[in-house]
Order: structure tokens, then sequence, then C-alpha cells
């Protein structure tokens, strides 16, 4: 299991935020603003929005703003010029920010623009919460191995393996069976394919119960998240592909479960609230307040449980293929899945080609060994390039492939 116990928390914890702006970013901050003196601000990051980075340092106090578009640098200039805040920008300057030595880094970056910031904050031995499970989905055989030679700490932020996390008995690893993520099956579930077919962006990315960024709203109606997320728990667990399941839970109040030897299955149960898994992870080894909902289960009344459709959701056993081919294969799959679900926001293609897509590269592209970032890259370039083609032929094609 990745998670290790760290004894390097201090208080106030000196903390990073890369991708501030984001979805995860923003609500790290709102908990952070809930425990102002626990916590210095030490980095925040953005691709591009200047307006609300600017701000985040503001009210802050963050030593640190760096913004990922370098053609932005002399507009965050000038909104932080009356603050003591330094400034930064380029792809160059995240990665050195990230290398910074605090106590906490929330690794928030969207997609695989995430992993050399994340690898740069591993490299220091910090506790990293992770919210971006493409790192792992990429490169996690080399992402272990660099966690090892730190001694850095991760601590897994996605509400799914945040939960297993909570219910995982790590000295007894060989008493558990298997472990079970939950879905909210998106905003399709239940749909025929051919409501699927013809869905629009603004459907794809309206989640009955989340409020995320529009590329993980996509990955979620597709339930791509939760190959990736498959993907992940194999890494963070330690767990064979054969003993993750996926389970279809609408309610979104069970967050995933693990199942022991003895016939005992744990669960971590809260309402659907990204802040409490940040929280787990910002506090840590300790728990801190939330402003969050309480779970109120009468009220609830029931929960309910199906097995997802590969008819409907291949995502799932894709994402099973692409690890079983191990190397790259993930690497690929990711990267394919990105360009393909950018497409569709942008209209270039419809709802079921984006898995067409992803098959079509993870087919053309062979598994090769990942030694070293160098590798993994050559892989990532590749893939979107295959993965590109495809989207100009079936838009070509009017999104018929």
């Amino acid at each position: 299991m990745v998670v290790t116990l760290g004894s390097h928390i201090n208080t106030p914890k000196r903390i990073t935020i890369l991708g501030s702006t984001g979805s995860i970013g923003c609500n790290t901050l709102d908990l952070v603003g809930c425990n102002p003196t626990n916590y210095i601000v030490e980095v925040l990051t953005a691709n591009s929005n200047v307006k609300l980075l600017a701000k985040q340092a503001i009210k802050t106090g963050a030593r640190l703003a760096v913004i990922g578009d370098e053609s932005l640098y002399i507009p965050l200039m000038d909104a932080l010029k009356n603050s003591d805040t330094e400034v930064a920008a380029g792809r160059n300057a995240l990665v050195e920010a990230a290398s910074r030595p605090v106590d906490w880094v929330m690794s928030a970056i969207v997609g695989a623009a995430g992993l050399q910031p994340t690898l740069a904050a591993i490299n220091t031995g910090a506790v990293i919460a992770l919210a971006n499970k493409e790192c792992l989905v990429c490169a996690g055989e080399y992402m272990l191995s660099e966690i090892r030679k730190s001694g850095a700490t991760i601590l897994p932020v996605d509400s799914e393996h945040n939960a297993i996390f909570q219910v995982f008995d790590t000295e007894q690893h060989n008493s558990i069976e298997r472990i079970i993520l939950t879905a909210s099956g998106g905003p399709f579930w239940g749909s025929s394919l051919n409501k699927m077919k013809n869905a629009t962006p603004e459907e794809a990315v309206a989640h009955p119960n989340w409020n995320m960024g529009p590329k993980i709203s996509i990955d979620s109606a597709t339930m791509m998240n939760k190959g990736l997320e498959l993907i992940e728990a194999h890494y963070l667990f330690s767990m064979e592909e054969s003993k993750i399941d996926v389970l279809i839970h609408l309610e979104s109040i069970v967050h995933s479960l693990v199942a022991y030897v003895d016939g005992s299955v744990l669960a971590q149960l809260g309402c659907p609230d990204m802040r409490t898994p940040i929280a787990y992870t910002l506090g840590w080894p300790n728990r801190i307040k939330t402003p969050g909902t309480r779970l109120d289960l009468a009220s609830i009344g029931s929960l309910s449980f199906e097995r997802p459709n590969p008819d409907l959701f291949p995502a799932i056993d894709l994402a099973r293929h692409a690890l079983s081919l191990g190397g790259s294969a993930p690497a690929v799959l990711n990267a394919a899945n990105e360009v393909a679900v950018e497409a569709f926001l942008r209209k270039k293609i419809k709802f079921l080609d984006i898995i067409k897509i992803v098959q079509f590269t993870l087919d053309s592209c062979e598994a090769t060994e990942i030694s070293s970032l160098g590798d993994l890259i050559s892989a990532d370039k590749e893939s979107r390039f295959i993965a590109a083609e495809r989207v100009t032929e079936c838009a070509v094609k009017g999104g018929n492939s």
C-alpha cells in the first residue's frame, strides 16, 4: 500500500495547492479558511484563471502564485502588484513551485499535465494529497519507485480511494478479499444507447450528485472515471485487478467498501461533498471539522446498488484490459481519453465516439516498458497524435464513426 505513516507533521502546516482554481483547489481553500491558524499557504498554482488565482493569493497571503500559461504572466503581476506574493509563469515554474519544501501538497492539476509537478512534490518527501488520478494511471510503477526513494506519503483524495483508505487494514492486507469502488452512474445511467449517441456536452457535464470540472464530469458520464480509478486503486492498495469490483450506487452515500475473508464488509459513508475526503487528508493523521452537511440515513430511507452494464459503459472493461497489458498501456488509455473528451467538449465528435477513439488508440499502440519519465512522455505524445488523427476522421464523418 502506498500510504505510509510519516512523522514530519508540523503545526501550522505549510501547504502548496497545485490547481487551486479548480473544484478541488477551491474546496481545499474553503477548508483552510475554516481553520486559518493551522495552515500557511506557500504556493498556489493555476493554468489560466488569473483573476481567481490572484484573489486566492491575496486572501491567503500565499508566498508564491504561478500561472501555467506564460502569456498571462503580466496580467498576474498586475493583479498582485500591491501584495507580497511572488509571481511566476510557465511549465517550468510550475515544477519548480512544486519542488518547494512544504509539509503538505494538494495535487489537483487535472490530467497528465499534473504528472511532472506531482513527481517534483514527491521528490521533496512531503505528504501528497493526490486528487490527480491520472498520475498513478499513467506512471504507476514509476511513481511508486519515486515515492519509495523519497519517503513521501501519498494520501488519496478521490472520494472512493479515500473511503477505502479509511477502512483498509494495512496490517492485515492478506485478510482482504476485495475492494469495491462505488459509482454514481453519472447523468446517463438508465439511458439508452440512442440517447447517449446524441448527448450534448451540456447534458454530459450535468452530474446528478457532484459538482466537478468539465473533464471529470465527462469521465463520469462515460464511466471512464471508474476505469481510471480501478487502475489507481490497483497501485494505491496493491490489489490485483480481479479483486477490484465496481458497483453503481446512485445515491453517492457509500463511497466505497472493503470486503474481508471473515465475511465482514466495511464501508465509509457520507454526504456527497468533496470537502470530506479533502479534510481527511488536510488534517491527517488527525481529523478536522468541516462545514459540510451531516449524513441523515433516516431521511434518505434506502440505498441501492447495481452492477454496471458493460454494453452501455464499456470504459471499465477497457481500463481493465489496459491494466492487464501493463507498461505504457494505461498511459495510452489516459492520453487518448483526454484528447477525445476535449474534442467532445468542443463538439467535434459525438459522445459515444469518446470510448471508440480510446479503444482505437489502445489497439494501435504497442504496450512498452516505462522505466523513465522520458518513456512516459514519448508514449503519451504518440497516443495523443493517434487519438487526434482519429478525432479528425470522426469529425469528417460527422461524428458517426
